[in-house]
């Protein structure tokens, strides 16, 4: 396994990050055996990350993770995060103290090395969403986090960059968080970009890889597998999309494109969208789901293969400049 620096925070962490969301599903639906079994590999294979959030199936990811990372003493950096509601009643401060003091009591942890957070941040009226004010303001979001976090209840503060690309980079430039996690696939790329093709149709993500290098900010790939359907052609009832301007279906069939024209031979399509994803050097890790352990050991053995040809990115520009035309 290689490490990276994860930007100021200065901790090497592993380019494999182990995710325990809702899309892959491991630690929420798996067997017992098999969650701790692939936390194993992951430990002896030289990953040394776990994010987790409240949100993932209802608290059974961080649950799960309370009773199995006792068994992995001081191996793991552990992340998880915080949603907030907007138009709730209590304050913001009130609403993070609670949701953190859950995740102590699933975790069986009094500390985390990063909180982040966990809404999308948009000007807009979408109930997932918080804006930059409400994130920057005197009480806000970025106050609480900081409490917290100077109470060494976290190490790190971080943000889910999956709302507005500039309403994230406003609280980016802001300076005061110390990682993103950026959505970022074979399917959309433009989080590593300033610009997209004129004729772009998805979310538009521009500009924020290069906003959080400035602030010397980690990045964290998320949905590298696109909520699995660049991993494979078969469905479970667990991919959820959660950018805008695509959908499921739109999400399936550039997904289909990719795996006739640029991977049609691979017996593992994960594999190629993971080595895609560790070519951008400014990623500091890439998190991913997994539905059961020899998930993470294929990720394991990509992470070690040489770099994917030329010719597989310049097809994957073709598709982009077409709108996955096929």
């Amino acid at each position: 396994m290689k490490y990276r620096r994860l930007g100021r925070t200065e901790i090497q962490i592993s380019e494999v990050s182990f995710g325990g969301g809702r899309s892959g599903g491991l630690l929420i639906d798996a067997p017992i055996p098999e969650r701790k079994l692939a936390l194993q590999i992951a430990a002896d294979s030289g990953i040394n990350w776990v994010d987790t959030a409240p949100q993932y199936g209802d608290g059974a990811s961080e649950t799960a993770l309370g009773e199995l990372l006792p068994e992995f003493p001081d191996h793991f950096y552990l992340s998880t995060k915080v949603r907030v509601d907007r138009n709730s009643t209590q304050s913001f401060r009130e609403q993070i103290r609670a949701s953190f003091e859950g995740s102590q009591h699933r975790l069986k942890k009094s500390d985390v090395t990063l909180l982040q957070l966990h809404n999308r941040i948009a000007e807009d009226n979408d109930p997932r969403s918080v804006t930059s004010e409400d994130v920057l303001c005197p009480g806000g979001v970025a106050d609480a986090l900081e409490e917290l976090r100077d109470q060494k209840l976290t190490r790190f503060i971080g943000i889910t960059g999956l709302g507005d690309k500039d309403s994230t980079r406003k609280v980016i430039e802001s300076g005061r968080f110390d990682t993103a996690q950026v959505y970022f696939n074979m399917l959309n790329p433009s989080a590593s970009r300033t610009e997209m093709p004129s004729n772009w149709v998805g979310f538009d993500a521009t500009g924020i890889f290069d906003a959080c290098i400035k602030q010397d900010m980690g990045i964290l790939a998320i949905r590298i597998f696109a909520a699995s359907y660049l991993a494979s052609s078969e469905r479970t009832g667990r991919e959820s999309v959660l950018t805008t301007n695509t959908s499921p279906e739109e999400e399936a069939r550039m997904s289909n494109v990719i795996l006739k024209k640029i991977i049609p031979n691979s017996t593992n399509p994960a594999e190629i969208a993971l080595r895609f994803c560790l070519a951008n050097k400014q990623i500091s890790s890439a998190i991913i789901g997994s539905a059961q352990a020899s998930h993470v050991a294929d990720a394991v053995t990509a992470a070690s293969r040489e770099p994917l040809p030329k010719e597989l990115f310049a097809e994957l520009e073709n598709l982009y400049n077409n709108n996955f035309a096929f």
